[in-house]
């Protein structure tokens, strides 16, 4: 895996299509042998909202940017309220994108 850098900003964090709550992210991105992006990082949002969707398979965070990354909870338990470890896929910047 290459290192690309990361992105992070602003967005709205959605579940099953319908818009949950405002959050913020901060993610780092690889890229893999065959090409393909990958990231993770944390997003931050209001700790009643994290803990009702944490664990969900469903979650999606729609970026200011319009971009739609499909989010999976990396950890098993929270461990900080309002906080969240993730693996991000999906609409991800190219590779010249990413800031480093």
């Amino acid at each position: 895996m290459r290192y690309l850098g990361g992105i992070s900003g602003n967005g709205m964090l959605k579940c099953k299509g319908v818009e949950v709550a405002d959050v913020s992210y901060d993610f780092e991105g690889y890229s893999r042998k065959m090409g393909d992006i990958t990231a993770s990082g944390e997003i931050k949002l209001e700790s009643v909202a994290l803990q009702a969707l944490f664990g969900r398979s469903d979650v999606q965070l729609l970026t200011e940017d319009g971009r739609l990354l499909d989010l999976r909870f990396s950890d098993k338990d929270l461990r900080e309220p309002g906080v969240a470890h993730v693996d991000v896929s999906g609409d991800l910047p190219t590779a010249k994108n990413w800031r480093r």
